[in-house]
C-alpha cells in the first residue's frame, strides 16, 4: 500500500496561525454557549501551539555543535 504524500505549502506555524484566525472569525458569529467556547478554546490551543513551535525552532535552542 502506498502513502499518499504532499508537499505543505505554508509553514506549520502559519497553518497554526490561520486555524486561531478562522476559529476566532466563526465564533464571533455564533451566540454564547458551549460551540462558541469550545471554537475559542482551540482557537487559543493553536495560538499556544504556534508561539511553542517558534519557541522550538528559535536559534537559542540548537544543540551545541
Amino acid at each position: 500500500m502506498k502513502r499518499r504524500r504532499f508537499k505543505q505549502v505554508l509553514s506549520l506555524r502559519d497553518r497554526l496561525i490561520e486555524h486561531a484566525k478562522l476559529a476566532r472569525q466563526q465564533a464571533k458569529k455564533l451566540p454564547p454557549g458551549k460551540e462558541r467556547e469550545n471554537l475559542l478554546r482551540r482557537a487559543r490551543q493553536s495560538e499556544t501551539a504556534s508561539h511553542i513551535d517558534e519557541w522550538l525552532s528559535s536559534p537559542g535552542l540548537r544543540a551545541p555543535q
